[in-house]
């Protein structure tokens, strides 16, 4: 190969923020790497996001013990890729919070996900020999579910298909912030290779219509205050077109995937390649973008071996 495939050559540490973005409201970032939200009640704490490994969490455990002392009773994944789900059994939370279709994928390619995520991108499964397994909700939902932490109030909404099949975004009505996931992003691209490009504008759409005042990415900065929230949702949605839009092209005139790589190339680089793993995203984004325009509605499960093979013919 002529580069290191995904991330496997990304061994630098990243510098950690704790950032405190509404009124017991933070955000774990560190500079691009997967984000952790949380939100501190009159009781207790929920968690959005765990991390990829039990050790990973501590971190952010480290950073909540810092400004509370409440057990942390509800932990919420965004959906269930390994990087966002496999820390869970280090905040020993009461409940396991997920969307019915995010359950549904652990269920369906869980295993396969985590096998191939720790190949792509090994620096974020520091101390993977202590995941006990893959993590199950305990408890899921459709389309909405409320969940208060004392008086405070916590809407998780599934609002439509993006990032995967299941997203869940979390809102907290008090001080109008969102918890995104990998449905936005800031400075960072976006990972499309379980997406669905037709639905995210919309998706991105139904976040906007709650005008939050603060939203924590998937990956980036917290974002606060509206000229940020709305740079944020305007560059996703520039991202996840100008990746399609080119492929969708492709595909109508009988092209291969490697023209459409190329086409791909053409169109984002001069916009995003300066951005947090873009250069990771990209061959993952083009093969999704080409089967979405050939009419493959459901993403194609993602092995250690499919992801060889992609990488094998994009390099030629």
């Amino acid at each position: 190969m002529s580069k290191a495939f995904a991330s496997q050559g990304d061994m630098e540490e990243k510098t950690i923020s704790f950032t405190e973005i509404g009124p017991d409201l933070w955000a774990f970032t560190a500079e691009g790497d997967p984000n952790t939200g949380v939100i501190i009640g009159d009781d207790s704490v929920m968690v959005i996001d765990t991390q990829a490994t039990p050790r990973m969490a501590n971190m952010v455990l480290e950073r909540i013990r810092s400004v509370t002392d409440k057990p942390v009773k509800y932990v919420v994944l965004s959906h269930y890729h390994a990087v966002r789900v496999l820390g869970a059994s280090a905040y020993q939370a009461e409940e396991i919070i997920a969307s019915d279709k995010c359950r549904a994928m652990v269920a369906e390619r869980g295993q396969e996900d985590w096998d191939s995520e720790f190949e792509r991108f090994p620096r974020l499964f520091e101390g993977h020999e202590g995941i006990p397994g893959l993590t199950w909700p305990t408890m899921t939902f459709s389309k909405k579910m409320t969940v208060y932490l004392g008086k405070r109030r916590v809407d998780l909404m599934h609002l439509g298909r993006a990032h995967t099949a299941g997203d869940v975004v979390v809102h907290v009505p008090d001080s109008g912030v969102i918890f995104s996931g990998d449905v936005v992003e800031y400075h960072s691209a976006c990972y499309c290779g379980d997406g669905h490009f037709n639905d995210w504008g919309k998706t991105l759409d139904a976040i906007a219509a709650f005008n939050p005042k603060s939203i924590v990415p998937g990956r980036g900065d917290a974002l606060v205050g509206d000229e940020l929230v709305s740079a944020a949702l305007t560059n996703t949605r520039d991202f996840v077109e100008s990746t399609y839009r080119p492929v969708a092209a492709v595909v109508a005139r009988g092209g291969s995937l490697k023209e459409a790589w190329d086409a791909v190339r053409a169109e984002c680089d001069p916009k995003f390649a300066d951005y947090a793993i873009y250069e990771h995203c990209l061959p993952f984004n083009v093969a999704r973008a080409y089967d979405e325009a050939q009419g493959i509605d459901t993403p194609r499960i993602w092995t250690a071996e499919r992801d060889k093979e992609m990488w094998a013919s994009l390099q030629g």
